[in-house]
């Protein structure tokens, strides 16, 4: 009886490789052809699953962004049953830091993705992200529950906090991807940030840095 195919486990397989040769060696230098290679599956096999390389990067998108939001759904579940705002404001900001070979190469791939949508006619032609205020949202919403529990000073202004602190950890990022500091000393910088947001100390995901 011939084996049943798992198509979405396909894709995933497929995106995997695409994400893989990326880190290595760009976004914009990676062809269909490289992607088979490094799934070991025929080119043709890639082109049946997404037809044209454009559809392939838009998948491999989607594929990265499911990635991060299990990665904070990781940190946030090793910070405890009930992590309260500090912890999952940490749990997000740490998630975006290139601080092992995962996180790296998505970070690379990331930052590729939107320097490409910026050039690339078929990717610009579409949003880059469906949510591009997602994040802010989020950990302004974060910094207003914190401050109503007491956990900040009263007059915390939390979306400008918000927009800080994402600000803040890019720029983190892009400096561990260029050698100019270590993941460490990164981590020391959001810690630094958040004790001066909050006002009451909570337990952390990870004060040693370790994810």
């Amino acid at each position: 009886m011939p084996k049943r195919v798992d198509h979405e486990e396909r894709r995933a397989q497929i995106a995997e490789a695409l994400i893989r040769v990326a880190g290595r060696r760009g976004l914009h230098a990676v062809g269909m052809r490289d992607v088979a290679a490094e799934a070991g599956v025929s080119l043709r096999l890639v082109q049946y699953y997404f037809e044209t390389k454009e559809k392939l990067l838009f998948y491999g998108l989607q594929y990265l962004t499911d990635g991060f939001t299990a990665r904070v759904g990781s940190l946030l579940a090793a910070a405890g049953p009930d992590p309260g705002p500090r912890a999952t404001v940490e749990a997000l900001l740490l998630a975006s830091l290139p601080t092992d070979d995962e996180s790296r190469t998505f970070h690379l791939v990331y930052s590729s993705y939107s320097i490409l949508s910026v050039t690339d006619e078929a990717l610009a032609a579409q949003p880059f992200i469906d949510n591009p205020d997602a994040a802010e949202n989020a950990l302004t919403g974060l910094l207003e529950h914190a401050r109503a529990a007491g956990l900040t000073d009263p007059g915390t202004d939390a979306r400008m906090e918000a927009i800080s602190l994402l600000a803040m950890a890019a720029a983190m990022g892009t400096s561990i991807l260029v050698g100019q500091r270590n993941p460490e000393s990164a981590i020391a910088v959001l810690h630094h940030h958040l004790d001066r947001i909050f006002a009451t100390a909570e337990t952390s995901v990870s004060r040693t840095g370790s994810i």
